[in-house]
């Protein structure tokens, strides 16, 4: 089980039924992960996700009537608490996974990738205190995000420490391992998380990192 003994529930989007099959047997063997719904199509994924309101969906990126990107932000743009979307893509370094990523995606994953890293993906969203492959996630910024704009406001209205757990948020570090690197308790630690997110008008730590980079707070380089 989850370290919180919860079950989390998933949704599998892609349009091949062998890559859904496939990845329903993985999550399935884990006995804190549930499949509770499938799609073929960008727009099924809005109505399977809206129906059955899952905790993490698994979005492929290119799929028929409206792609993995419109399909996330349309899930996302839901009103209230929606589920932590993670892109599943053929190749890292794809513009389109960038474009995913900026509308609300909290990680990707490749289609290649592992078993065990398919279930650690899952459960890390869940969770929403770390990052899916930082490095990959510095990269695609380092490489589509938009030329860089004046500083943003909100950058000088976090604090300095708000402003340290944010370049430590970029490396990866969990909230507990942020804690441990300031000297401070872990519910300090998520109490600037969400004085981030609340500054920087996001909903996660994933865009919290790419308005970072986006704005030059952070170089990805």
């Amino acid at each position: 089980m989850t370290a919180t003994g919860t079950e989390i529930r998933v949704v599998l989007a892609d349009d091949e039924r062998m890559v859904r099959t496939a990845l329903r047997v993985i999550l399935e063997a884990e006995a804190d992960l549930t499949v509770v719904g499938e799609a073929a199509t960008g727009a099924e994924a809005v109505s399977v996700v809206r129906a059955v309101r899952p905790d993490v969906v698994l979005m492929d990126v290119r799929m028929p009537e409206i792609d993995g990107i419109r399909a996330t932000e349309q899930i996302l743009g839901s009103p209230g608490p929606g589920p932590r979307v993670v892109v599943v893509t053929t190749f890292e370094n794809d513009s389109y996974v960038y474009e995913a990523l900026r509308v609300g995606a909290s990680g990707f994953l490749l289609k290649r990738a592992g078993a065990e890293d398919l279930v650690q993906a899952v459960r890390l969203v869940a969770r929403s205190d770390s990052l899916l492959f930082p490095a990959a996630l510095r990269g695609l910024a380092a490489e589509y995000a938009r030329s860089r704009p004046p500083a943003p406001r909100w950058a000088s209205r976090l604090t300095e420490r708000e402003a340290a757990v944010l370049r430590l948020m970029a490396t990866g570090l969990t909230n507990a391992e942020i804690a441990e690197r300031l000297g401070v308790g872990p519910a300090t630690v998520k109490s600037h998380v969400a004085s981030v997110l609340s500054k920087t008008g996001v909903r996660d730590r994933t865009q919290a990192v790419i308005a970072a980079y986006e704005s030059g707070f952070i170089s990805p380089r």
